[in-house]
């Protein structure tokens, strides 16, 4: 192998590392304010990808994606309002039956809406970038460049704001945020929010290479594989799990042809039985 093909391959690991991280945040974010791993997550990807597709048409590209992934941050707000909450309590076989549900009817609106076949997805970053001999897609790098603009705000976001602080005390210790005033069940209905638009943001970042169909979701389990992998209560973790699959998988794609699709959940399966935390444990414990 050429170093080109060496360095074009690197280079698709990495976003498609950027992606799964994306959808991965959306999964840690869930988890560590309610303790819900919420399997239909992909689904919000993939609901993000199909609305974009009108209202593109509608406002234009930027203020198209922009709703899009507004009206998807207004859904997982609902959600969590006027379902979750109310299984507060239940059996964890309750809650992971009720995520599934919500995906298999998220797929079946969408497919009843959009329909069942791929649509192509509007590629605003067409064309590439030449370094050298080297020629990088634009769409790769907009993909890369807007993670890295997404973990940076979702990181001042958390540090520097006063509602991502009361939503850091809030996963921490619910009760004593209540006691101190902070709306709880608000802020846990905002984080659900937070995570839906952030997949419907890597949904529309994907979407130029994958097109867009209802079968989109189930890129959110190669998501959940990598937080995983990196540390499923760790943000930087789930981060590093995801780019470490996603740079594996063309490369496993390409010599292990036989395990196409799979090389994510075997990689899952190997960190699982040598180190089970993941490769950055949770950096603090629950109080109680």
């Amino acid at each position: 192998m050429s170093a080109q093909d060496l360095t074009n391959l690197l280079l698709i690991g990495i976003s498609q590392g950027c992606a799964y991280g994306l959808v991965a945040l959306g999964f840690v974010l869930i988890y560590k304010a309610t303790e819900i791993v919420n399997f239909s997550h992909g689904e919000f990807m993939m609901l993000g990808a199909f609305a974009a597709l009108p209202l593109i048409g509608l406002f234009g590209f930027w203020m198209g994606i922009a709703c899009a992934i507004l009206a998807m941050a207004v859904v997982g707000f609902l959600l969590d309002a006027l379902v979750m909450r109310r299984i507060i309590g239940e059996s964890q076989a309750s809650v992971f039956i009720l995520t599934v549900a919500f995906g298999f009817i998220f797929r079946s609106l969408a497919g009843m809406a959009w329909g069942w076949d791929a649509i192509p997805f509007p590629n605003h970053f067409g064309g590439s970038l030449q370094i050298g001999g080297l020629a990088v897609r634009h769409d790769r790098i907009a993909i890369i460049a807007g993670t890295a603009l997404l973990c940076l705000g979702l990181y001042l976001f958390f540090s520097r704001s006063r509602v991502g602080i009361a939503m850091q005390a809030a996963s921490q210790n619910q009760l004593a945020a209540y006691y101190m005033s902070i709306p709880v069940k608000t802020l846990v209905s905002v984080v659900w929010a937070l995570g839906a638009a952030v997949a419907a943001a890597a949904g529309i970042f994907n979407a130029p290479f994958t097109q867009v169909d209802t079968h989109l979701g189930a890129f959110g389990l190669k998501a959940l594989a990598g937080a995983i992998v990196g540390g499923f209560g760790s943000i930087p973790g789930a981060l590093l799990g995801c780019l470490l699959i996603g740079v594996l998988e063309p490369f496993a794609d390409l010599y292990l042809p036989s395990l196409k699709g799979v090389s994510a959940y075997i990689v899952m399966l190997a960190v699982l039985f040598v180190r089970p935390e993941g490769l950055i444990a949770q950096t603090f414990a629950k109080k109680v």
